[in-house]
């Protein structure tokens, strides 16, 4: 009967556990913080203001709120006349709505010449050409330039020319200047992504210059020029400084702010005309960033149809793709 000697137990067998001590990742930490002061210091004063406009009739421009709460400062921005009870208030209705009307539809007019002039511009740098690094920096400069010495120097130009200034005469075009930029730039995005060997395969397929950019073209990039639309309409729907010297008569919805402030007191009813505003422009932003949502969604879509897939869809003629194919094949 043959005995075994008991295993030694090795010291490499043996399981060594140590406490692993968490670190922690001060960096990160400290640029959260850094991250949630920059967005109270941002969209603090708004909110403030915001809740400040829904005080009753006694409410003042600054805290402790005075109630009730209710509505009534904010239909002092729609109705000529607001009633507190036995009190009738008089508001800037009719003011506040002439002005608003007119920058709207100067926004939307700056918003079409801004998403016009970017695409356009934005075409020309899609290959090199010489000069094209200056050309860049010339379109860029408009964005550097500083807003009032820009509303300076264009009433000066027009004030030399013997014209007069106004919203349709000087402050459109100030603003499209001030625009084009910002939607250049968004183009240029754009354009980087854009792969051109769908082109050059849209016109191997058979279409046109024409019916490559309608059909091909424009259907990917049109994000692209709707967000260039939506910065110009953004921007001059805000703009003070470089209308403030343009226009003569009645003036833009900034413009109406701040006249308002320094012809009367405070009251809640700006507060509720500034938080208006600013809703209007948070919504274009929601817009597009919902536009874009759904377009991605769109593009992530799988291809059901193999004729799809294969880029035979959309009215080009399978039989035809073939024939050309075929001479192809027999020669190889």
């Amino acid at each position: 009967m043959s005995t075994y000697a008991p295993a030694m137990e090795r010291t490499q067998d043996a399981v060594v556990t140590r406490k692993v001590k968490r670190r922690h990742d001060w960096a990160k930490w400290g640029l959260g913080v850094y991250f949630v002061i920059f967005l109270i210091f941002l969209y603090a004063p708004m909110i403030l203001m915001a809740i400040l406009s829904f005080q009753g009739y006694q409410g003042g421009v600054t805290f402790p709120f005075s109630g009730p709460a209710g509505l009534d400062w904010w239909r002092s921005i729609f109705e000529s006349q607001i009633h507190f009870g036995q009190q009738v208030v008089y508001t800037n209705a009719s003011d506040i709505r002439s002005s608003g009307e007119g920058s709207l539809w100067l926004s939307l007019a700056a918003g079409g010449v801004v998403a016009f002039f970017a695409f356009t511009l934005s075409m020309a740098f899609r290959r090199r050409f010489r000069g094209d690094g200056l050309a860049f920096y010339i379109v860029i400069l408009a964005m550097m330039a500083p807003g009032f010495l820009l509303g300076l120097g264009t009433q000066l130009l027009w004030k030399y020319m013997g014209r007069e200034t106004g919203l349709w005469q000087t402050a459109l075009g100030a603003n499209s200047v001030w625009g084009i930029p910002f939607g250049f730039l968004v183009m240029l995005a754009i354009w980087n992504r854009y792969d051109d060997h769908i082109d050059e395969a849209a016109r191997d397929l058979g279409a046109g210059a024409v019916r490559t950019f309608a059909e091909v073209t424009l259907p990917l990039i049109w994000t692209g020029i709707f967000g260039a639309l939506l910065f110009g309409f953004t921007l001059t729907w805000n703009d003070f400084d470089r209308t403030a010297l343009l226009v003569v008569g009645d003036p833009t919805l900034p413009l109406r702010i701040v006249g308002l402030i320094q012809e009367s007191a405070l009251r809640p009813d700006l507060y509720a005309l500034g938080t208006a505003t600013t809703a209007v422009s948070l919504a274009l932003v929601a817009v597009l960033l919902i536009v874009v949502l759904i377009r991605s969604r769109f593009r992530r879509a799988p291809v059901q149809r193999m004729e799809e897939e294969l880029g035979l869809g959309g009215g080009i003629d399978a039989d035809a793709a073939e024939q050309v194919a075929t001479p192809a094949d027999t020669d190889s």
